[in-house]
Order: structure tokens, then sequence, then C-alpha cells
């Protein structure tokens, strides 16, 4: 089937600024922001498919001062900047008086296009492609305003888009109920390693100092450094994993040997991130695992170095992202801008239960058992979503090149094309 191409520009309603990007610089700064009122829409509330509802506020003054750049139920927003592009959404009904911010995109869009349609355009595998070959940037990929007007939408008449839509989002039904049984699956599995690990400090009836009592070392941050190819390496904060941290994700940093002497990082030492726009993420911390060759680690990063007389490294990964840590570091962190941070006087003051070394060895070996089934649950969860994504493609690929049809051999088309 063959439809028209136009782009998504041609898509736009007809008024004025009907596809707009946010205010940069001094106009929407740190120092707007408020705790409550109209909402900004950031980079964080664009998800593939769906709208995030993280929160961050203006007052209605400023606001008003920036109505070009509202959003409206049912508009496109677009994301400009991030690693999987054109990443886009719809804007809920009953969102308020809203914004967008730099590197969200708004589009109105025009009587012909339903906004599901354009919405799922923009998640088809050609579209995708369209955007590899003409996004810029390698550290953090971006697609321009001028080349997201031109993105391609293959435009049918509104009840075929209609039709097709319908026809899309009973499959993709299926898939999201999938991926809803997977996450609580992985869910359940968490719940089980707390469940052990609460047990465990409960028979361990074990005394609670507070972190700064004990440090080898004092806390401190690392280093911002300008990047600089072949430079002296520094972590990155990705390199912050579950699993523990990841050595090999780093950059070069412009400095000399001499002076990341400070910010060394060594077998045991324990990174925790200062800040993040999810609250359940921030204060997250990470354990070095393998002795690490000369490397230094960020300033996105507070380093712990426990008394090795009085904590273990290992017991200390274990419970810092127990439930009971966690509500203390949320507790304490603070937001600007959307985004939430801790210090070193809140992590010092994060009150840990402390039993005999011997004991807090027997909790790292008995949570390690429990904890290495949850990999396997994860793991095998982590696959099946693998192939939801897979899926999800061959679903739109099919519907925008018009093999969908409602009927049951949808389901033959789908596994055909998923195997191509």
């Amino acid at each position: 089937m063959i439809w028209p191409i136009v782009t998504l520009n041609d898509l736009q309603a007809d008024e004025p600024r009907a596809i707009t990007d946010g205010p940069f610089g001094s106009n929407l700064a740190r120092q707007h922001y408020t705790e409550s009122g109209p909402r900004v829409v950031r980079l964080q509330n664009i998800g593939d498919g769906r709208f995030i509802d993280a929160k961050a506020h203006i007052s209605q003054r400023h606001f008003e001062s920036l109505r070009a750049h509202e959003v409206l139920g049912g508009d496109l927003l677009v994301a400009s900047l991030g690693e999987v592009l054109p990443r886009a959404c719809l804007a809920p009904e009953g969102l308020g008086p809203t914004i967008v911010k730099a590197d969200c995109i708004r589009v109105r869009l025009g009587p012909n296009v339903d906004p599901r349609w354009a919405m799922y355009a923009l998640q088809r595998p050609s579209a995708r492609k369209w955007a590899d070959e003409h996004r810029h940037g390698v550290g953090r990929p971006r697609l321009g305003l001028k080349a997201i007007r031109q993105i391609p939408v293959p435009l049918p008449d509104l009840a075929e888009q209609r039709r097709i839509v319908e026809v899309v989002e009973d499959h993709l039904s299926r898939l999201d109920a999938a991926a809803r049984y997977l996450s609580a699956v992985r869910e359940r599995s968490e719940s089980l390693a707390e469940s052990t690990l609460r047990g465990q400090l409960l028979k361990a009836n074990g005394v609670e100092r507070p972190l700064v009592d004990l440090l080898a070392t004092p806390l401190i941050n690392g280093k911002s450094v300008p990047s600089l190819a072949g430079g002296f390496p520094v972590l990155r904060l990705t390199a912050l994993k579950d699993a523990g941290v990841d050595l090999r994700e780093r950059k070069g940093g412009d400095w000399t040997k001499a002076d990341p002497k400070r910010f060394l990082v060594s077998r045991g030492d324990y990174l925790v991130a200062r800040g993040n726009g999810s609250l359940r993420l921030v204060g997250r911390g990470s354990l070095v695992r393998d002795d690490p060759d000369p490397v230094a680690f960020p300033d996105t990063a507070i380093r712990i170095r426990p008394d090795l007389t009085r904590l273990s490294p290992e017991y200390l990964d274990v419970v810092w992202n127990s439930t009971a840590i966690r509500t203390q570091i949320e507790a304490m962190a603070r937001t600007t801008a959307g985004i939430y941070k801790v210090n070193q006087a809140h992590v010092e003051r994060v009150v840990l239960p402390v039993p005999t070394l011997d004991v807090q060895k027997a909790i790292v070996s008995s949570v390690g058992a429990t904890d290495e089934q949850v990999r396997r649950l994860d793991l095998a969860a982590r696959i099946a979503a693998r192939r939801g994504d897979v899926m999800r493609r061959t679903i739109l690929a099919a519907a925008f090149s018009g093999k969908l049809t409602g009927r049951h051999t949808d389901i033959e088309i789908i596994e055909e094309l998923s195997h191509v």
C-alpha cells in the first residue's frame, strides 16, 4: 500500500508557533523553578510512547511570560536529545498550565492527522533510521528542531489512520500486558532479596551507627574536569551499576597525573551518586569490586572508604540500597530545577545497622545466595523484554507499510517479520 509521504512540519496546526521548542538560557533558569505552580515538560517526561509524570514547576507569573511554549493535552512532545531519537509521546489531558523546556519540542497538530498516528509514526523503524542518519553529536546525540520538522511521515486519510491506530493499539496492548507482568516479576524478586536482608538484620541485632563513625577517611566528592581524548581516565556516573562499579565506563580527563591523585579509586571504595532526576536513584551506591588501574571518580559521585575494622565494604554494599537506608536518603534529598541531590553532610548522617564483622560476612553470604536467584530471574525478564521490543518494532513496521488488517493473520505476519 502506498501512502503520500509528508514531513512533520506539514502536519502542524494553522496557528503561530504550532511547532516550538522550549525557552533557552536565562529565560528558564534554575532560579525560576518553584515547589508548585504551572508545570515544565523536561526530557525525562518524554518516554518512548508514554508521558512520564516527573514533576517540575515554575510560578504562574513566569508561566505567563512563556506562554508561546505552552503545552495542551493531545500535543505531540518530541525529545531532541538522547540515545533514542525521535522519542515522542502525547501530552496527557489534565496537566494544567504547562510549558516545554529546552530540548523538548511541542507539536500542535492540524485536523487532518490523528495525534496517535503521528506519535507511532515517529516510533516506526524507518523513522528511527532516518533520525540516526540526521542526528549529530557523539556523547549526547541530538536531532535539532530543523531536522525534527523534516521527519518523513506517511499520511493516509484520517479514517485509515484511525483504523490502523486501533489495530496497532490492540497488538501493543498485549505487549504492554506482558511488560507489566515482567515488571511485577522483577518487583517480587527484589522484594524477596529485601525480605532476606531484613530477616538477617533482625537476627543479627547489631548496634546502629552513623556512617561518619565508620569511615577510614573523610568523604570527598570527585573533581569536575573537561574531557580530553587520551587524558588521565575518570569514571562516568554511568559506571555505578547494581552489580558493582564498571571500570570500563570512563573518559579521558584534561588533567595531569598528579592532579587526580586524591581522587583515585581503590578496591573496596563505595561510590554514591550525588544527584539524579529520579528520587529513587539519587544517593544510590556501587562498590569497586576489582583492583583498578589508575582511574579517578567523577564529581557527580561521593567516595566512601569504610573503616575495615568495623565495616565490611561488601556488607555496606548489601545494606546501602536497602529500604531502610533509601528511606533516610530520600528524606534528606533536596531538589533544584527538578534534580534531586544529596551532599556529604547528608551521607555522613545515614544510620547503618552494624553487627560484628563475622555476622556482616554471614549476611553478605546469605543475601548473595538470594541475589543470585534474583539475578537469574532478572536476566530472564530482560531477555523477554528485549523480545518484546523487537515485536513492538515489528508491529509498527508492519502497520506503517499497510500489512496489518486486524484479522488473525496479523500474528503470522508479525512473527514472520520479527525473524527477518
